[in-house]
């Protein structure tokens, strides 16, 4: 890269720090980063697709629903760049998908530049976070200069919606030991039991009705009632 292009990522990079980090939440964390891949990168669609608790490819965030159709063709299949980046935790470059013969079948998707990088955190070795793909309608779109920037940029990305994620956890984890609190409040004063007894009987419902205690939990204090 020349002097004022390094100057003009290293901007690009400090304003997207700066608004990853104000993002609200995972989804506002994910919209941030699609739109700063197609800023910053010559594509013409940029997508991500997140690992769930399943192992499972989900679409997070696209900035055109040609990448939808184009992940949801491999999450179907089970096959393609995505899901090779997803399992085999490495970038995936196409330079043109109507010569591609690894899949074949995609180049009916009007993209034709694929590059599919890893969203990996160094505590995740074998399971990355997802995938930041970009795309172009044209053939052979990214140079070796677009490649190093992706890879800056999937950094950068891992990190906030690994972080996002941890806050969104810690946050609904703070909500449940409230809810648990307000509904043992209403079982102690009922019952004219203790905190430990009122507890034990959350649990239990929760256990034989096969419902997390959180729901117990939110369903007593809606309804004035333990489910059945």
């Amino acid at each position: 890269m020349t002097e004022p292009d390094l100057a003009n990522s290293a901007d690009t990079f400090a304003r997207l720090a700066i608004e990853l980090h104000d993002a609200p939440g995972v989804e506002e964390t994910i919209e941030a980063v699609v739109q700063f891949a197609q800023q910053a990168l010559s594509c013409t669609h940029a997508g991500v697709a997140l690992y769930t608790r399943g192992s499972q490819a989900e679409i997070a965030a696209v900035t055109d629903p040609v990448v939808t159709r184009y992940y949801e063709l491999q999450i179907a299949a089970e096959s393609g760049p995505l899901i090779t980046a997803l399992r085999e935790r490495s970038t995936v470059l196409i330079r043109d998908t109507s010569t591609d013969e690894r899949w074949p079948d995609l180049a009916a998707s009007g993209i034709r530049s694929v590059l599919d990088v890893p969203l990996a955190t160094g505590d995740a070795p074998r399971h990355p976070v997802g995938v930041l793909g970009l795309y172009s309608d044209e053939p052979d779109a990214f140079t070796a200069d677009d490649e190093a920037i992706a890879h800056i940029l999937a950094q950068h990305a891992s990190v906030a919606v690994a972080s996002a994620r941890h806050e969104e956890t810690m946050a609904q984890a703070v909500d449940a030991r409230k809810l648990v609190g307000q509904a043992m409040g209403i079982l102690m004063e009922r019952f004219d039991v203790d905190g430990d007894r009122a507890f034990a009987i959350l649990k239990r419902y929760s256990q034989d009705t096969n419902t997390k205690l959180r729901d117990v939990a939110q369903q007593l204090i809606d309804t004035r009632k333990l489910p059945h």
